[in-house]
């Protein structure tokens, strides 16, 4: 899939945003949409045991960041990935064409992560992590501002129409010479 000279033939898109952003949702219809590959990174740590513990407070496992890249390294040189993870700083700026920040109103948040059982500290924790787009900031601080864009993704018309736009977007990629 690798063209001689190295340079992919596929895109690779990493979506990104607080829990409870729609990442995953948006994820699996893009992937099915354009046959790109959906790599649910949070899956892979759980599965391949790419961590170093859990982290009781958070409620969450430890990512071992390194074990992640070498795991995902020969995908991610191939091509035609989407990535979905809520951190995005720790990836090589190489992996990815197109970075997505997935932002979503706090008080729809809230509601999408009281539901999932967060507990107060959590809660508050990734509100906080909203409000003050703390992933945006840490996309741009991490990629070209030309590859970031910010999505709303408050209703699923706001996903299927995200969805819609980043089909046409991979639709229409070409790699760089």
């Amino acid at each position: 899939m690798v063209e001689e000279s190295g340079r992919r033939k596929r895109p690779n898109i990493l979506v990104t945003g607080t829990p409870g952003t729609g990442k995953t949702t948006t994820c699996t219809a893009l992937a099915e949409a354009t046959q790109l590959r959906h790599i649910n990174v949070g899956d892979l740590v759980r599965d391949k045991n790419l961590h170093d513990g859990w982290d009781d407070e958070l409620d969450c496992f430890v990512l071992n960041e390194d074990l992640v890249c070498d795991e995902l390294e020969d995908q991610m040189e191939e091509g035609g990935n989407i990535v979905d993870y809520h951190g995005c700083d720790f990836f090589p700026e190489r992996w990815f064409d197109c970075v997505v920040v997935l932002q979503t109103d706090n008080t729809v948040l809230y509601d999408r992560l009281s539901r999932r059982g967060y507990n107060e500290s959590k809660l508050s924790n990734n509100i906080e992590c909203e409000i003050f787009q703390v992933l945006l900031e840490e996309a741009k601080e991490s990629y070209p501002e030309d590859r970031v864009i910010a999505m709303k993704s408050d209703t699923i018309e706001d996903i299927n129409r995200n969805v819609s736009t980043l089909t046409d977007w991979v639709r229409n990629w070409q790699p760089t010479s």
